[in-house]
């Protein structure tokens, strides 16, 4: 069962380092991110910052908002601790951005990397480089000998980030879906079984 941070004041943490970015506009240093998990009103802030920051930068219509609102919400209603995981990283109570692992099935086909943004006034600050390495740190104490995503070609920083963590273009084609032609793209990484 998920639990608030008000249920658990640990869920509630400052980032382990202390990076300096500096925005031009802003110095913002990481240890003023605090990250947590699961917070009653995220499932709608997650969906909300991916269907319009995807609209607006990609086009992608009203299907691909339902969809992530529709698999977040069931990732979370059968949320296991130590299966799965999800990291919200909020500045000054503020969603920030976000990322999740889903466990379930873990075993056939590998722990799937989902919901992985940044809000983009917090983009290039060293949110998402935090946000990947907790998730990675998460599949690296669990069984789990594989983890993948999916994304589409184009996402740039993104996917920086995925090769730095040692993720891997494995699939690739064309498609039609959220209303646009785009090219999907599988990353996967082959992890070590923890204890081996």
């Amino acid at each position: 069962m998920l639990k608030t941070p008000r249920e658990d004041p640990q869920a509630l943490k400052p980032a382990d380092e202390g990076v300096i970015i500096d925005l031009g506009w802003e110095i913002l240093a990481l240890k003023e991110i605090e990250f947590c998990g699961y917070y009653p009103g995220v499932v709608g802030k997650i969906t909300e910052i991916h269907a319009v920051y995807y609209h607006a930068n990609w086009g992608l219509d009203v299907t691909f908002e339902t969809q992530v609102g529709r698999e977040l919400s069931e990732f979370i209603a059968a949320f296991q601790e130590g299966r799965d995981g999800l990291w919200v990283a909020l500045r000054d109570g503020k969603f920030a951005g976000s990322v999740a692992i889903d466990g379930r099935q873990a075993q056939n086909q590998g722990a799937r990397l989902r919901w992985f943004i940044v809000v983009p006034e917090f983009q290039g600050a060293g949110i998402g480089k935090e946000l990947i390495g907790r998730a990675m740190a998460f599949c690296q104490t669990r069984p789990y000998p594989r983890a993948y995503l999916w994304t589409f070609k184009g996402l740039e920083a993104a996917r920086r980030l995925y090769e730095h963590h040692n993720f891997r273009l494995s699939l690739e084609h064309d498609v039609r879906q959220w209303g646009q032609n785009i090219k999907e793209q599988m990353y996967e990484l082959q992890l070590s079984v923890h204890g081996q």
